[in-house]
């Protein structure tokens, strides 16, 4: 078993729901999870399935209301961010754990140079003077593969491409040296060339600077390629987690092999062939009893419509 304890973050029991007109939305569902230093965890599932809120929970990035974080603990080296004060989780946010958003467009300002929204964390959080931080803002630049640094820092978000201010926004988020960088589908919108280059990117800087790295994506290949570990989400739970190697080799749950099904292959006896899975994501009105996955399963039978399956986490 893997030693808790020695895990930069730990999450256990985490709900969210949404309160709207038609009633609660159950969005994260009793999440346990945990992350080890350098380790890349790759997180994975259909739209809706809870990825995003799940992260966005641990730091408290959702409005309140409509959004309610209702259980759960999220440990980072040993103490509660969920507890601790709205001033302090900023600063955990700012310097202990960067986030990458999908799409940088609407994440940068549009009205302020890309050398300000630099700056902005490392003298708000590290203390450093605007000289400083502006010889840090060009480190990051050329650390992130973006060339002519320093005059660059006087650009502005639309002067860049799409590829260039997405390597902005990491290097933002890895501004103050955080210890876990939370990556939401950072290369959806980009196309598949850029896609690779900021992946060659994310593994370069892994190697180097050695943080946690969480990463979110819909697509199966991206996460055989960098991730140690994978947790497969649906209808706001965790239906199960494995070493990379092992989850594509042999899947336990039903919704997992639906999932690598409709990776296309190239060869065999599926060749050509566009797997679908059949019937709609689970709406999220009901209290989370039953197992999600059982209108769409193949091997359901009466028990899952009374209970959801225990979870079987594999560790090899």
């Amino acid at each position: 078993m893997p030693d808790r304890a020695a895990s930069v973050l730990d999450v256990r029991g985490l709900k969210t729901v949404f309160r709207t007109r038609g009633g609660e939305v159950h969005a994260v569902n009793s999440v346990s999870f945990h992350l080890e230093k350098g380790e890349l965890l790759g997180v994975v599932g259909e739209s809706g399935s809870g990825k995003s809120v799940t992260m966005m929970s641990l730091i408290g990035l959702l409005p309140s209301p409509p959004a309610d974080v209702r259980a759960g603990e999220v440990l980072l080296d040993g103490r509660d961010i969920l507890k601790i004060p709205p001033q302090e989780l900023r600063r955990v946010r700012g310097a202990r754990i960067g986030f990458v958003f999908q799409d940088p467009m609407t994440s940068l300002n549009p009205v302020f140079t890309l050398g300000d929204q630099i700056m902005e964390p490392l003298i708000e959080h590290m203390g450093m003077t605007k000289a400083q931080a502006a010889s840090r803002a060009v480190e990051l630049l050329e650390l992130v593969g973006i060339p002519d640094a320093r005059r660059r820092l006087k650009s502005y978000p639309h002067q860049f491409s799409g590829g260039m201010r997405q390597r902005v926004m990491i290097a933002i988020a890895l501004a103050c040296d955080p210890d876990v960088l939370i990556a939401d589908e950072p290369t959806t919108a980009l196309d598949v060339t850029i896609q690779a280059q900021i992946l060659e990117l994310v593994k370069s800087l892994r190697q180097k600077l050695g943080m946690a790295i969480i990463w979110i994506t819909h697509d199966l290949g991206v996460i055989a390629g960098i991730a140690d570990r994978v947790m497969v989400m649906y209808g706001g739970h965790i239906v199960e987690q494995a070493p990379v190697r092992e989850l594509f080799a042999n899947p336990q749950h039903p919704y997992t092999r639906a999932l690598l099904k409709t990776i296309p292959a190239i060869s065999g006896p599926r060749e050509g062939r566009l797997e679908v899975i059949e019937g709609q994501p689970p709406i999220l009105m009901a209290a989370p009893e039953a197992c999600p996955f059982r209108a769409r399963c193949e091997y359901r039978h009466d028990r899952c419509d009374r209970e959801n399956p225990a979870r079987r986490a594999s560790t090899a």
